[in-house]
């Protein structure tokens, strides 16, 4: 069984998918830790352009009706016109080659939703490894009881093959006395009955240990057709299991230490503290962020170095939403109301625990009289046989 149980945990797709789940968290957690640390970035932009919006400065109509008095102010005393005429000056707005080269660097100084960020990541990485965790258990309890149900029925399947054979004799018997004007015909018809009772009931225990080892089979991924390998039962590992159960722990104990110890409990505490978090990242919204800017890089119509083509620009940045509609408000009420669910799932996964625990505890108590019961019917039979 034990082989079977390793065999699943390591071929399981469902165990395999929440595995992928977990690594998924893991990269989520670093993507969220990343924020903390600066953003550096390279941007180059080259643009050539042909045509576009002209803009035009009225140098003729400012200065051409004074540079005209004066020359005629020239020639009335003697003098030569000194003064032209002027146009208009009229330049692109785009230039024809422009290039900027930038290196950009980016580092929040003050961002309160970063580190709730980080511990909503944090949190959710933990939950899923507690969701592979209680998902292993599961898996480790629904390979073991699937064996030991195909164990079981094919056990029940060979007591009634025998009972079978004992009915077909007895058939035999019925049949041969009736013959012999030694019994009537209900005799012969009663055993007949019984003996089609009994094929009825190896049909469907041989169904019901083909239906165990499928589901084996499936939880171990593998053809659902493959065989199983029978194990015999180990005596001294049965019998600490007697033991064990003769021992049972009260009700509360066992309880208090299946809240301790189950994984899906501890997985559910995680997601309250994601949800604690996603509400101090909606709360956040409410307060400003500062952020340092650096742009270092390269301007001008061509590539070239020089005072005339380098520049560095440095900002402070704050960003302070003042209104937004009521968005935030809404957004800390859904937050709130997340958490406020992440407890009540938390609460009532606590008494399907405990509900959990009192059914085993009453299935295992049961099971233990049924025990002591079935070992008395062999001396019974063997006394009635004798």
């Amino acid at each position: 069984m034990e082989d079977y149980v390793r065999a699943g945990l390591s071929s399981n797709l469902a165990l395999a998918d929440q595995s992928l789940e977990v690594e998924r968290s893991l990269a989520a957690l670093a993507a969220a830790r990343a924020r903390f640390l600066p953003e550096v970035a390279l941007a180059a932009r080259y643009t050539r352009a042909d045509g576009g919006r002209q803009f035009t400065v009225p140098v003729a109509q400012l200065l051409n009706p004074a540079y005209q008095t004066l020359n005629e102010l020239l020639v009335a005393n003697g003098g030569t016109p000194r003064f032209a005429t002027l146009q208009d000056a009229s330049f692109p707005l785009q230039l024809p080659r422009e290039q900027d080269t930038r290196i950009t660097l980016r580092q929040p100084l003050y961002a309160p939703a970063i580190p709730a960020a980080a511990t909503a990541a944090r949190a959710g990485w933990r939950a899923a490894d507690h969701g592979r965790e209680a998902l292993a258990r599961t898996l480790r309890r629904d390979v073991s009881v699937a064996y030991l149900d195909w164990l079981k029925a094919g056990a029940a399947a060979r007591v009634v093959a025998s009972s079978r054979e004992l009915l077909e004799e007895n058939l035999r018997v019925s049949e041969t006395l009736q013959a012999n004007g030694k019994v009537t015909e209900d005799h012969v018809l009663r055993a007949r009955a019984e003996l089609l009772d009994v094929q009825q009931q190896q049909h469907a225990a041989e169904n019901g240990a083909a239906q165990a080892a499928s589901y084996l089979n499936f939880l171990l991924n593998r053809p659902l057709t493959t065989p199983l390998e029978p194990a015999a039962l180990d005596e001294p590992a049965f019998a600490r299991a007697l033991a064990a159960a003769a021992a049972l722990p009260e009700l509360s104990a066992a309880s208090a230490a299946a809240r301790l110890a189950r994984p899906e409990l501890r997985q559910l505490d995680q997601a309250g503290v994601a949800a604690s978090a996603q509400l101090r990242i909606a709360r956040a919204a409410w307060r400003p962020s500062v952020a340092l800017g650096v742009d270092a890089g390269s301007q001008g119509a061509d590539y070239g170095f020089g005072r005339e083509y380098h520049y560095v620009a440095a900002s402070l940045v704050l960003n302070w939403t003042l209104f937004d509609g009521g968005a935030r408000s809404a957004a800390v009420a859904q937050a709130r109301i997340a958490s406020r669910r992440a407890e009540n799932e938390r609460a009532a996964a606590t008494q399907q625990v405990e509900l959990e625990v009192q059914r085993a505890l009453d299935h295992l108590r049961t099971a233990r009289v049924s025990l002591d019961a079935a070992t008395t019917r062999p001396a019974a039979a063997r006394a009635a046989f004798r």
